[in-house]
């Protein structure tokens, strides 16, 4: 019984980077999926990779700005499908 425990948690401390890779992914419009197994096949690779997307993606104003736009007019199109329900 301690060896089946002992691999869960090993799985799960391995499973942390893929995770966290994924989840970092989706929230900037990238496919959580696509980014979890490449955190399985390439863990620091691919976390590191994921942040020099990032980081390239933030430094860029006008990509800052793109998002930006797209995040106000995602609440406008909330507000918009709110008052139609209302009325």
């Amino acid at each position: 019984m301690l060896f089946v425990d002992m691999l869960f948690v090993v799985a799960l401390a391995i499973s942390f980077i893929p995770i966290l890779t994924g989840y970092c992914a989706h929230s900037r419009g990238r496919s959580f999926w696509l980014w979890f197994v490449l955190g399985w096949v390439l863990p620091l690779a691919s976390f590191f990779l994921l942040f020099a997307l990032i980081a390239h993606e933030e430094l860029n104003p006008g990509r800052r700005l793109l998002g930006e736009a797209r995040q106000i007019l995602r609440e406008a199109d909330k507000r918009a499908k709110a008052a139609s329900l209302k009325s």
